[in-house]
């Protein structure tokens, strides 16, 4: 109901700011895809009548669609690599793509001092599949044990934390049915 009455109100306000001609006025037959064209008795018009402003004024803004391109065959290549002497962080990533086939690998240091590398493959007919291989570091070994140990200060707990009684809740609210009055 109110889709029609802001069809009805657009119409209006487009009749009035002169949008749309009277079919008396109009040189062509107007005619419209979306409503049948229903013929009514001849119009005949009065003296012109005094101006009013229009009663209200609609604008309908239909919704832009957003075409994505579709790539049928999709094809790319990255890498990256990250190599910090300060903090130690070593990892490095490559894949690529062409069409549903992938194809990379990437390697990162864990923290036990290994290199953990994993192969990876991924395709409609296979699915996806990884192999994983670690192997040790010497040079992260040896970083380790040169690393000198330094000891914090103790740490001092604070006292127990003390809770309050506990806490008692009041009984559930009861509800009654409702009554109803014919």
């Amino acid at each position: 109901m109110a889709f029609k009455l802001v069809v009805l109100v657009c119409a209006l306000a487009a009749a009035q700011a002169g949008y749309i001609a009277p079919a008396a006025y109009s040189a062509h037959p107007v005619a419209y895809a979306a409503a049948p064209v229903v013929h009514a008795a001849p119009v005949v018009h009065a003296a012109p009548v005094a101006y009013a402003a229009p009663i209200a004024k609609v604008v309908a803004v239909a919704p832009v669609a957003r075409v994505e391109e579709y790539d049928a065959h999709p094809q790319y290549s990255f890498a990256y690599d990250v190599q910090d002497g300060l903090t130690g962080d070593s990892k490095s990533q490559h894949e690529s793509r062409d069409g549903d086939v992938v194809h990379g690998s990437y390697s990162v240091v864990d923290p036990d001092g290994t290199k953990r590398t994993v192969d990876y493959s991924a395709d409609p007919h296979n699915g996806f599949n990884a192999v994983v291989r670690k192997e040790p570091l010497a040079h992260v070994a040896k970083v380790a044990a040169v690393a000198p140990v330094v000891h914090a200060a103790p740490v001092v707990h604070a006292a127990p934390v003390v809770h309050a009684a506990p806490v008692v809740h009041a009984a559930p609210l009861a509800y009654s049915a409702p009554v109803y009055h014919h």
